[in-house]
């Protein structure tokens, strides 16, 4: 399924045969975990570093493993953003909304995994959201036409952002085969095949191309366009 930036689409690369690979599972029998880590790039339009690589988000795909417990996190809407932008949760955790500004705000999402609306709500005020579903939602307000979040729901504990330099570590991967995907709002997508050995793996050296990326404004929760005066709630 493809992914989606704020307002377009993207495609999914396919990268060395990744279609056509056999699930990721890890041997029953398999030794202990190994740290998988790396550093990512994101390479902006001029073959220019992203300054945001932080929020990027890297997962591994590994079936039959348990979901880690859900857990309560808070996505503040302050200045007219939502900080932070990018959270990565449990399956079945949930965000509060908690109104930091002096003015209203009406958080809401109509992406396929998690639809809601929180209707308008004030400074001092909190709302909050469940999401089910594993998958990218992607949150906006109703009010600011210029503010956006996204949440990626995962139904495994093997997910990490990277450090400010890209830097990233998945700490206790067990030896097998896995699908590993890298997300980044404004990147194409990246998926590829990584085999994890007794001694984990080191020195992954990841890039994602961003150079192609363009802005188009997303549709207020009715899907119309912003006016000028605001939306209509």
């Amino acid at each position: 399924m493809g992914l989606q930036g704020p307002g377009h689409a993207v495609t999914w690369v396919a990268i060395l045969g990744l279609a056509s690979a056999p699930p990721a599972v890890a041997p029953r029998n398999a030794r202990l975990p190994a740290p998988v880590s790396g550093r990512l790039s994101v390479i902006e339009r001029g073959n220019k570093p992203a300054s945001d690589v932080g929020t990027a988000v890297l997962w591994l795909d590994a079936p039959g493993t348990r979901p880690p417990p859900p857990k309560t996190v808070d996505v503040i809407t302050e200045g007219k953003e939502f900080r932070p932008r990018v959270t990565v949760i449990p399956v079945g955790s949930t965000i509060n909304f908690p109104n930091n500004d002096p003015f209203n705000h009406n958080v809401f999402s109509v992406s396929q995994e998690a639809t809601f609306d929180l209707g308008l709500f004030g400074r001092k005020q909190s709302k909050s959201v469940t999401f089910t579903r594993p998958g990218i939602v992607r949150v906006f307000c109703n009010v600011h036409a210029g503010m956006a979040a996204f949440v990626l729901v995962r139904e495994n504990g093997f997910y990490t952002q990277p450090e400010g330099d890209g830097s990233f570590t998945l700490p206790s991967v067990a030896p097998g085969r896995y699908a590993l995907h890298v997300w980044h709002e404004r990147a194409t997508p990246l998926a590829q095949h990584i085999d994890v050995g007794p001694r984990g793996l080191t020195a992954l050296l990841l890039e994602m191309d961003a150079r192609g990326y363009k802005f188009v404004q997303h549709l207020n929760k009715f899907g119309q366009p912003y006016s000028r005066g605001g939306a209509r709630y």
